[in-house]
């Protein structure tokens, strides 16, 4: 459960602020009464969830690149923040294959510059590095990967995400190992969440913005893999997780260190089809689906999450099953669609969403 109580005043640290689930936790964070400074580069989408939500309004924003080292670390240690949360990242994997250079540099050299940034900034205590499902060496094979299975990733991206992963496990057993808590007070975890969903996400080659978009302009649907099956979530429902995460290494310190899945029920795992024809459904439409099997880039066709060890020892679980999280997007843009403020439309799904976590818990 969130303690709204522990958030208030806190100072957060939020890169990637700009981005989908960034603009996503900023709101969230603002709700609860944290003192939030974000930084990130410019939203790479138009429009963005950022700008139509206001989110420039709610937190304080410095726009820079978490390659440049100089500038971090100066915002950082400016800003003197307890606890970070580093989400700024290229996390498409199309886009890694024509930039792989930039995918490495920004999800690499990014981490080690936020976590020498951290070294140098001596308020901080608790620090999740988000990383992805993709970071497991994937085997295709029908069992969720757990924490402790071997990382890899085929493509830029996957990989770079899970160099991230070594990077940050470098750290602690370097600088902040928790043998020496006492004198370093710092506690540090990675996330490692499945395909996050929601409203206001409008990335390119992304199945939901996809399929949202052809609803809206009763186009046809494009899709690459239809049989593809991917741990999909709202976005509300990780960022439950890395928020529960952030309060027990703050809180209880080192004992929360290391990596933390956070994904849906395995039953809730669904392919591609299934997908686009429940949206179709919700949303009223009959729309004609082609299958672009021009692609040669590599995809994987099964990938789920076991979610055990963040269900048993941080008592998180999934509160939204597939279904209800493609009825909040379709909720959301039709809303939006009747001239709703977009600030106003996320937060009361937040709120919608944070009481069902208190019945959960009941």
């Amino acid at each position: 459960m969130i303690d709204s109580t522990f958030w208030k005043d806190k100072r957060v640290f939020l890169t990637g602020h700009t981005g989908f689930k960034g603009s996503w936790l900023s709101i969230w964070l603002n709700q609860l009464g944290a003192n939030v400074l974000g930084y990130a580069l410019e939203p790479n989408t138009e429009p963005s969830l950022f700008y139509l939500a206001k989110v420039d309004k709610l937190v304080d924003s410095v726009i820079g690149d978490v390659r440049d080292l100089e500038l971090l670390q100066k915002t950082m240690l400016t800003f003197k923040p307890e606890i970070v949360i580093h989400m700024a990242a290229q996390p498409l994997v199309r886009e890694s294959y024509e930039n792989p250079v930039d995918t490495y540099a920004i999800n690499i050299m990014g981490t080690v510059n936020v976590l020498e940034s951290v070294r140098q900034c001596k308020s901080i205590m608790a620090v999740v590095n988000v990383t992805t499902d993709k970071v497991y060496e994937n085997k295709e094979w029908i069992w969720g990967y757990r924490e402790i299975d071997r990382l890899g990733g085929y493509d830029p991206y996957s990989n770079s995400k899970a160099c991230s992963e070594l990077v940050t496990s470098s750290y602690i057993n370097s600088f902040f190992h928790p043998n020496e808590y006492e004198k370093h007070k710092l506690a540090i975890a990675t996330a490692r969440a499945g395909n996050v969903i929601g409203g206001g996400d409008w990335a390119k080659d992304r199945l939901i913005p996809d399929i949202m978009q052809a609803i809206e302009n009763n186009d046809e649907i494009i899709i690459r893999n239809p049989n593809a099956i991917r741990p999909w979530q709202h976005v509300l429902e990780p960022l439950s997780g890395y928020l529960m995460l952030c309060e027990k290494l703050y809180v209880e310190g080192t004992r929360w260190n290391g990596a933390w899945n956070f994904g849906p029920s395995f039953n809730e795992a669904k392919n591609v089809m299934c997908i686009v024809e429940n949206l179709l459904e919700m949303s009223c439409k009959s729309l004609k689906i082609n299958f672009n099997k021009s692609s040669v880039l590599h995809e994987t066709n099964l990938l789920n999450l076991d979610c055990s060890k963040s269900k048993e020892k941080l008592k998180w679980k999934p509160i939204w099953d597939i279904n209800k999280a493609l009825m909040k997007i379709v909720e959301w843009n039709r809303n939006v669609h009747s001239g709703s403020s977009i600030y106003e439309i996320c937060l009361k799904q937040i709120r919608d969403y944070s009481n069902e976590i208190e019945k959960a818990k009941r």
